[in-house]
């Protein structure tokens, strides 16, 4: 388990101790005794340290099975003489370096063209990096004796990062890290920005706060509005069962068979019985009726005892009219 950063090489004592001799790719490959790592060695600018870096690193510390690797770190000067300015320096650098998991050693002051004295200063056995012809200091490729004396391990490039991508991140967006930087308390003299330009910035970082604002209350009435059309629509799902339990409620009360119906239906009935009691039965004894019937009227015809024949019929007919006379 890893628990301390990589030694700085002119810092360290761990060196090889076994004799030093001369190593095919062959026999690395096979594996070599603990005592007896493979040294291999990667060096670069190693700027602005990111992924495509570790990569390269872990490609180089798993070529062997027992390995060890050394990575060179060149120094400022020789870093802006070659190839340009660093955004970091080379303390930075080879502190970056150092808190790698894959280096165990890091050479500070790394030279630019590797030369056979430091080679065998460092018992370094083979060099690592991508196999693209690297043009530099005067030289179409300052691998080039690297390789031709077999020692030259290739590595493959992460495509989409690298330093110089990085910085054209930024400054293709100058203006957004610069308004950043100052919105995070930085002076414009340290951003290095024109008196205008920071009141430009300024007033953009508020313009972009109030955008955040109403983008705030947006979200929020929007959400307001949700939880609104939920509630509704809970309120007319429940209003809608409530509407038809309601229904068969009244339905069942006062629905053509309802109870409401029977209820009527018995209440009248009580109520006809009331207005029209029932007849005393025949057998029952009369009261106040005198014994004697009064004779029928003489207009007053039997329905029950029609007249035998129309002889009798008209008889009594002009008996009825005789009568009439004798009351005139």
């Amino acid at each position: 388990t890893l628990t301390a950063p990589a030694p700085f090489a002119d810092e360290t004592s761990c060196q090889c101790r076994a004799p030093h001799e001369k190593l095919t790719i062959a026999q690395a490959r096979r594996g070599t005794p603990v005592d007896r790592p493979v040294r291999v060695y990667a060096d670069g600018i190693f700027d602005l340290f990111h992924a495509g870096h570790a990569r390269a690193l872990m490609q180089a510390k798993t070529l062997f099975p027992n390995s060890y690797l050394l990575v060179g770190v060149c120094s400022d000067d020789l870093t802006h003489k070659f190839k340009g300015f660093t955004v970091m320096n080379e303390t930075e650098r080879y502190e970056a370096l150092r808190h790698c998991r894959y280096v165990d050693e890091v050479i500070r002051d790394a030279p630019w063209t590797l030369t056979p004295e430091f080679l065998e200063k460092h018992k370094i056995d083979f060099v690592a990096h991508d196999d693209i012809p690297y043009s530099s200091a005067g030289s179409d490729d300052v691998y080039k004796h690297i390789k031709e004396a077999g020692m030259f391990v290739p590595t493959q490039r992460t495509e989409g990062i690298s330093t110089s991508d990085i910085i054209t991140r930024i400054v293709r967006d100058y203006d957004v890290y610069a308004r950043r930087n100052l919105q995070r308390g930085y002076t414009a003299k340290e951003l290095n920005v024109s008196f205008i330009n920071e009141k430009k910035y300024r007033f953009q970082n508020q313009v972009d706060k109030m955008k955040e604002k109403v983008k705030n209350v947006e979200e929020k009435s929007k959400e307001f509005v949700y939880k609104v059309e939920e509630k509704s629509h809970d309120l007319i799902q429940k209003w809608e069962e409530k509407s038809r339990e309601f229904i068969g409620n009244f339905l069942e009360l006062f629905g053509p068979d309802g109870a409401w119906k029977q209820m009527f239906q018995e209440r009248s009935g009580r109520m006809l019985q009331a207005f029209s009691p029932r007849q005393s039965p025949n057998s029952s004894p009369t009261r106040g009726r005198s014994p004697s019937r009064s004779p029928s009227p003489p207009w007053v015809i039997n329905k029950t005892s029609p007249p035998s024949s129309p002889k009798a019929a008209s008889a009594s007919l002009s008996s009825m009219s005789e009568g009439d006379e004798d009351e005139k």
